[in-house]
């Protein structure tokens, strides 16, 4: 214990060394709070949405109450839906900073309303929120080439290298330990914050252990190419430039080179073009004639197809059935978008296996469900969500049932735990 008491109090007498260890330490400190506070004010949003949909639904209520009609009922109504934040997502914020977590939707067509925000995909690890992923994957190799680039070659440009080879087994204790406490000191900086933050957050033990061993793990990475560099017996200054520039390869450039070639190979639209599409269908309902709306609405719903025809005057049950034409017609676009987006993931995630940062930063992002993945099944919540919110609407539209202010706490709820 003497010798490593030793070793440390010459780490630490270095400035550059502590300045990076502190300043790392705060960088981590700075980045898990950030998560936790973005994180905080999901949940708050979540939290007030009850009081906000009592108001809204007391309001259409009041109104509805007074003509007892169902289709109005349907039509002003807004329902919540909501993506509640995972344990872990403050590590790792992901797409939940780009994607909605909260969509309040109507009985109408539901896929104008999904992709009136399009889904941005970040399949493969580039900058972006400051949280606990972008500094590990992006900041803290640079500390690891602070604290490793001249471990060897600041020794032999100070002269005492000949005096450290002389030592048994050529002084390989020695930088074992040296290699050791840096090690231990930048996971520390790491892993201390991240652990006492997801352990505030209520993160499972295994998963804290996980990410644990991931950022070892990483930074073994980064050592070791820091080692191969010194090996190579070059200048610390010829190190740290080959380190940087290694960082600026492995880091950013191939990273956003391989974001581009799947970008070709896989090419998906815009969710925006679906929602264009679907209202296109809808507005065009009104150019011909309903009876051939119903016809291909009941040819999908045929347990309906028993209530009453239409009259001449406008029915909501008419306008029900082109909305659901219009989610029926492009329900192939929609396939396809997501088959497209799933592949361009398993793409990214497969790149994952190549190249260190992509792989952190979509594990990372997987365990903390802030990815494509969580993204797609919070789609399908809603999915399932609103086709039990149509079912019920349609039993009263299609058979003029009178619905009034109590029928209102007969309308199905959005359950996250319950997938809709």
């Amino acid at each position: 214990m003497t010798l490593w008491r030793h070793e440390l109090r010459l780490l630490l007498g270095q400035r550059l060394s502590a300045f990076a260890l502190i300043l790392l330490a705060l960088l981590t400190v700075a980045a898990v709070g950030t998560g936790m506070a973005e994180v905080a004010r999901q949940r708050a949003a979540i939290a007030a949405i009850p009081a906000a949909q009592a108001e809204d639904i007391g309001a259409v209520a009041d109104y509805v109450d007074r003509t007892k009609d169902a289709g109005s009922a349907a039509y002003y109504s807004f329902f919540p839906t909501w993506d509640a934040p995972a344990p872990l997502a403050f590590a790792a914020l992901g797409m939940r900073d780009v994607a909605p977590h909260i969509l309040r939707v109507r009985s109408l067509g539901l896929e104008a309303q999904i992709y009136d925000g399009d889904i941005f995909n970040p399949e493969i690890a580039l900058p972006g929120r400051f949280d606990f992923a972008f500094v590990l994957v992006f900041l803290a190799p640079l500390f690891v080439i602070a604290l490793f680039h001249d471990l060897k070659s600041g020794e032999r440009e100070a002269g005492r290298q000949r005096t450290l080879d002389a030592l048994p087994r050529g002084g390989g204790a020695l930088w074992r330990r040296r290699t050791g406490l840096r090690l231990l000191l930048l996971w520390a900086a790491l892993g201390l914050p991240f652990a006492v933050a997801a352990l505030v957050e209520g993160v499972a033990f295994g998963i804290i252990l996980l990410v644990l061993g991931v950022i070892l793990a990483y930074l073994l990475f980064w050592i070791a190419l820091a080692a191969l560099v010194g090996w190579l017996r070059w200048s610390s200054v010829a190190n740290a430039a080959t380190l940087a520039a290694a960082w600026l390869v492995l880091v950013l450039i191939v990273p956003t080179l391989g974001n581009v070639v799947i970008d070709r190979v896989i090419p998906v639209g815009q969710g925006a073009e679906i929602a264009l599409a679907q209202r296109e269908i809808v507005n065009h309902a009104w150019d011909i004639p309903r009876g051939d709306t119903m016809r291909r609405f009941y040819a999908t719903h045929p347990s309906l197809s028993d209530s009453a025809p239409l009259g001449a005057a406008f029915h909501y049950k008419w306008y029900l059935a082109f909305h659901q034409n219009g989610d029926d017609a492009v329900a192939p676009k929609v396939r396809a978008y997501r088959a497209a987006l799933e592949r361009r993931d398993r793409a990214g995630r497969a790149f994952g296996w190549v190249l260190p940062s992509v792989g952190v930063q979509a594990l990372l992002t997987r365990l903390a469900r802030t990815d494509l993945t969580a993204q797609l099944a919070y789609q399908d919540r809603i999915r399932a969500f609103h086709a039990r919110l149509r079912d019920f609407f349609y039993g009263y539209v299609f058979y003029d049932r009178p619905f009034g202010r109590a029928d209102f706490g007969r309308v199905p709820r959005f359950d996250d735990r319950a997938g809709g």
